[in-house]
Order: structure tokens, then sequence, then C-alpha cells
């Protein structure tokens, strides 16, 4: 089977992995790629291609993988290969759960004197991507945002646990049949969080998060019973 586009671009990565490198790396980077929309749920993941591609070894790659089903991002199917998951709609309330208590916490906590720049890129860089129509871009400059969000209760912890639930979070988005229809309306939400932090109206943005993340979730569920799922 031909190797995917995806795959082909994964050798630009090889100079970043050095003989030193760990299987934690390669999972960086193929988290990287689920986080970016570029792999869909249910994408078989050829060991051979990828391994090709990075330079690694199948052991390598096979920790990797371990690493990845273990954060819910792949599965492991018998006698048929590693496939990137397909989430259900447990898994999106659940998601929903643990961003209220993070993100919301992290607003609802955080200093009127918090260094805003990240949140301020990736509100930027989503707004550049939609007037150049690149929604699934969009997507990835929303994961960015939250991520920068998260950041800002400056804990190393709290930041590693957003990035593998982000990434479980692109897996959701993929039931959105309309990119632009799903990500348009929060590009507004984003600017006006931001715009709350600046003020220093930690309160006020913390308010409209959760709003955002319920009508967030709301749409996606009913877009998981549209489909069956």
């Amino acid at each position: 089977m031909a190797s995917s586009a995806w795959v082909e671009e994964l050798s630009g990565e090889r100079a970043a992995l050095t003989r030193a490198s760990t299987a934690g790396r390669v999972a960086e980077i193929l988290r990287s790629r689920i986080t970016e929309g570029r792999l869909p749920p249910g994408t078989r993941l050829s060991e051979e291609d990828i391994g090709v591609a990075l330079g690694v070894s199948r052991n390598t790659l096979r920790e990797a993988f371990r690493l990845l089903a273990h954060e819910r991002l792949l599965v492991h199917e018998f006698n048929r290969g590693v496939f990137v998951r397909r989430l259900t709609v447990d898994d999106v309330h659940d998601l929903y759960r643990f961003r209220r208590l993070v993100e919301g916490g992290v607003l609802r906590t955080t200093s009127a004197d918090a260094p805003l720049d990240d949140v301020r890129r990736a509100v930027e860089e989503g707004e550049s991507a939609a007037a150049g129509g690149r929604w699934v871009d969009v997507g990835t400059a929303n994961m960015r945002f939250h991520q920068a969000v998260a950041a800002l209760a400056g804990s190393p912890r709290v930041e590693e646990s957003m990035r593998h639930v982000l990434a479980e979070l692109r897996l959701v988005f993929h039931v959105m049949a309309a990119p632009r229809t799903f990500h348009e309306p929060y590009l507004a939400e984003n600017r006006r969080i931001l715009d709350l932090l600046e003020s220093g109206d930690v309160a006020g943005a913390a308010e409209t998060l959760e709003r955002y993340l319920t009508a967030a979730e709301a749409q996606l569920t009913e877009a998981y019973a549209a489909t069956g799922c």
C-alpha cells in the first residue's frame, strides 16, 4: 500500500531524531499530527512506512504506538494493525468534563497580570487562517489557544495533560461535516476571552469559557447522534 502524503512528510522530522531519541519523541510527532487534524479516526498506521519515514526501528515505533494507545489516541486491532481511535459520545462528555475543571479552574485562578503572548498569538493565527479560508488550520489554532489557556496555570503537569486531551478532542472534531460552520463562531469567543483577560476580568473570561464549552459539547453531541455513534 502506497504511503499517504502525511507519511511521506514525516521524513522532514528525521533531522530532529538522533540515535539517542526515544519512543516518546516519535509519539510526540504522531500526536502533533493528530492534533493538527492530519490523522482522522480510523487511519491505519503502517509500521513499515512510518518507520522508514522517521528512520526508527520497529521496536521504537511499537513503543510509541503503545504510549499513544495509553493516551487513548490509537487502538491495536488483532490481525489488522494499529489505527487512530474513533471516539464515542461518552468520550465527548468526559473530555468536556475535564476541560471545565481544568481550563475553567485555570481562568478562575489566574492572575490579572498573567503573560498572554501565547494566547494572543493563537487568537491571531486563527483569525488569519479564517481570512484565508483555511478551516483545518483554524481548528489547529483553536487547539493552540486552549493549550495556551491551560499554560497560564504555570504547571507542567497541567500542560502535559492538556496536550493529550486536545489530541483526543481533535479526533472528536472530525464528526463535524462542515469545519467552518463549527469553528467560525468560536473565533469571536476566543477573541472575547483574550480581551477579558487583557482587561483583568478573569471572572468574565471564565464565565465566557463555561458558556463556550457548553455550546460546543451540545453541538458535538448532536453530531454524534446524527451519525449513530
